[in-house]
């Protein structure tokens, strides 16, 4: 069995294969490179047979989405530890040796991943996980470095290694055997804020997870789907609902997702008000299909635990003007 495999899930990225793989083989030589392909209709797997040929691909039959992408790619996959890593992903020399050495010296840890920063603004972090993921008790999301669409610049504020509630999908080091005891990525989240959900479950399960920051990566992000997609907005807000679903305990879920739904319709008006009425549209038709797809959700709540941020980051940012993750302390 490989010690890591380094999984990149690709959809039509030639560029950034051609662009980040060099140094994805260049700085992870410790590691199997594996591309698994969700049926791309580009020139991508051509690429890597011509110019990668030492790369593994897996092929799969259709787009899969990220969640089940990955999870019908690593079933092929024998490693101690994967890496999901992102096509538009660029690394550094040495990034991926503070991971497994965490991992290997921390068997009460899950999963860990490096400090992410932004690929065209370096000395800032980047919106898909900074240094480290946090949620707050009514399931909004937020990092060390950006809260919103808030992003700090890196001055070294956060280069101490802490817990984290989740880390980020576009390079997430894991234990192989508990991404399968855990159950995987949800297939139903498509994409968006499913590695949100793996890591919750993987906490209730009593292990836990890390950012690194001695680990530095640097993230194109939007490489598949932008921020101005409507369809992302419907993603964002339909699986950050699914996982208040599958997760909270039941007590604390009668209560909030009422309110949750409240703050969405209001962003929702928003969206519309500043004239983004495609947004605005795809944040109700999110909720339309929670109601369609609750029962099915519902018999998701295997493991249920409350998150341990306590406070509600939307009006702290909003209110209190609280717009970095140094104001939350």
């Amino acid at each position: 069995m490989t010690k890591t495999a380094v999984v990149i899930l690709n959809y039509n990225g030639e560029d950034y294969l051609k662009e980040f793989l060099p140094k994805v083989l260049k700085n992870s030589s410790t590691a199997e490179i594996i591309v698994a392909d969700n049926k791309s209709t580009d020139n991508s797997i051509d690429l890597l047979k011509k110019d990668f040929p030492t790369v593994r691909t897996i092929l799969l039959e259709r787009n899969y989405g990220f969640a089940e992408g990955y999870n019908k790619a690593l079933k092929e996959v024998e490693a101690a530890y994967i890496v999901l890593l992102n096509s538009d992903i660029e690394v550094t020399p040495k990034w991926l040796l503070p991971l497994t050495k965490f991992l290997d010296n921390n068997s009460d840890y899950a999963a860990c991943q490096p400090k992410i920063k932004d690929y065209k603004h370096r000395d800032k972090f980047e919106y898909a996980g900074a240094s480290g993921g946090f949620i707050d008790s009514l399931g909004y999301p937020f990092c060390r470095g950006r809260i919103f669409d808030k992003i700090e610049k890196d001055t070294g504020q956060y280069d101490n290694s802490i817990d984290i509630f989740w880390a980020t999908g576009a390079c997430l080091m894991i234990r192989s055997d508990l991404f399968k005891k855990s159950g995987g990525l949800d297939p139903d989240f498509f994409a968006h804020m499913e590695e949100i959900d793996l890591c919750w479950r993987i906490q209730s399960l009593g292990y836990k997870i890390k950012v690194i920051p001695t680990s530095e990566v640097y993230h194109v992000g939007g490489g598949t789907l932008s921020k101005l997609s409507p369809f992302k907005t419907y993603l964002n807000f339909r699986n950050g609902l699914f996982i208040l679903l599958k997760n909270l305990p039941m007590a604390e879920l009668v209560v909030k997702l009422p309110i949750r739904f409240f703050l969405d319709w209001i962003a929702a008006l928003k969206f519309i008000v500043e004239g983004k009425v495609k947004h605005g549209t795809a944040v109700w038709k999110a909720h339309f299909m929670v109601m369609e797809m609750l029962s099915l959700i519902i018999r998701k709540r295997s493991y249920v635990s409350s998150p341990p941020y306590k406070g509600m980051i939307l009006f702290k940012y909003y209110l209190r003007r609280k717009q970095k993750f140094s104001d939350l302390q």
